[in-house]
């Protein structure tokens, strides 16, 4: 594939099912403009997800699921390559073959393996690896950008410096990916404390019906202080004002904000007109959902279609990998006795 483009994105995202808020507002959105500009290349990394808690009987469910979210929310596989990370086998052998270089010690170092490991009594590899499969995932593309959070820019500064230490080891091939940061930001979840996470349960569905979004969004906590209905409000630390901020027309959120502070709008009111506009921003994309699950054959085929070019990528990049990793002992002469 060519280059013809402002540069190449890769990025993933774990299998969960449907895409929530925070995935769309943490990078969903982005990927779409992303595509329209760069040559793009994005994944459900369903390999990933193997390194936790998680039922097989249920997987590939959730990787059809994300998969309708990629498409209903404006992936084009005319414009993008969208593919599942387990259907190309090229990554797992790159993460292989960048243990070589790949330093114990940052790993060690990672925050997300300090957290997740923390309570374990038996900590898995995978868990201690995570990383070099995320740099594997990038770097066989070679992709320049990689639109990431900033909880994940720990992760990314560890694929640079594989990229540095395998390159001088084994000659400049691999660039090193620049990060793409959200505008977005840190999204909080419903309950205005972490990250919007559904293994957490505080999150609101993209394919969610508006009877659901109202459900839970009812259910969102506002600013602590604004105990009675009575009592004067702050938008500017409420999580519900600023979910306001992506949903609700800008000419609207000063009367919205002038309220909470006038104590003269309630917080469950205030949560129902948020609740509306999600519930409107979102209604062309549940509509596209509803036709790509009536057709499933229509998401495999995009799928299929993708990892198809993507390994065609893959190999490539292999194939010099192990040429300069000293791979090639079919090219030795053969000697006639």
């Amino acid at each position: 594939m060519s280059h013809a483009k402002q540069g190449r994105v890769f990025s993933g995202m774990q299998p969960s099912g449907e895409a929530h808020l925070g995935n769309y507002l943490g990078a969903l959105r982005q990927w779409v403009e992303l595509q329209e500009t760069h040559e793009c290349f994005f994944c459900v990394v369903d390999e990933h997800a193997i390194t936790g808690e998680y039922s097989p009987s249920d997987l590939p469910g959730r990787v059809f699921d994300l998969a309708v979210s990629f498409l209903a929310v404006g992936l084009d596989p005319a414009r993008s390559t969208i593919f599942v990370q387990s259907d190309v086998s090229e990554h797992v052998v790159l993460a292989w073959l960048f243990n070589a270089v790949a330093p114990v010690g940052e790993l060690e170092r990672m925050t997300q393996y300090k957290d997740k490991s923390t309570n374990l009594e038996s900590i898995p590899v995978g868990l201690l690896n995570y990383p070099v499969l995320q740099t594997a995932d990038i770097l066989l593309y070679r992709a320049d950008l990689v639109p990431v959070g900033e909880d994940q820019l720990q992760h990314l500064e560890l694929s640079r410096e594989i990229a540095r230490r395998w390159n001088a080891r084994f000659g400049e091939y691999f660039p090193e990916p620049q990060p793409v940061i959200s505008r977005a930001g840190r999204i909080l979840g419903l309950d205005g404390n972490a990250k919007m996470s559904k293994s957490l349960g505080n999150t609101v569905g993209i394919l969610a019906e508006p009877e659901e979004i109202w459900e839970r969004v009812r259910t969102a906590v506002t600013d602590p202080q604004r105990v009675r209905r009575t009592d004067p409000g702050r938008p500017e630390v409420c999580n519900v004002y600023s979910l306001h901020k992506f949903f609700t027309p800008p000419e609207e959120l000063p009367d919205i904000a002038a309220q909470c502070r006038g104590a003269t709008r309630g917080c469950v009111d205030c949560k129902r007109i948020l609740s509306d506009h999600i519930a409107e921003h979102f209604a062309p994309i549940r509509e596209r959902a509803r036709d790509l699950k009536a057709d499933p054959n229509q998401v495999r085929e995009i799928l299929d279609a993708g990892a198809e070019k993507a390994r065609a990528e893959a190999r490539e990049t292999l194939e010099e990998v192990r040429e300069r990793m000293g791979m090639r002992w079919r090219d030795l002469p053969i000697l006639s006795t």
